[in-house]
């Protein structure tokens, strides 16, 4: 497996590790809890690279 692989493989369990805390709060503490997840999400991807070649 490659590195990239790798790195994609904990980012993906981390983005669901992340999703189980949040289903596992109470319903009003939900949607703050998702806000953060989108934002953080949202950083990551304005922080990536802008052109992938073809």
């Amino acid at each position: 497996m490659s590195m990239d692989a790798a790195g994609s493989d904990e980012r993906r369990e981390d983005l669901l590790s992340a999703l189980e805390v949040i289903e596992g709060q109470p319903l009003g503490e939900r949607a703050s809890a998702y806000a953060a997840l989108h934002d953080e999400l949202a950083r990551r991807l304005e922080s990536g690279p802008r052109d992938l070649p073809a």
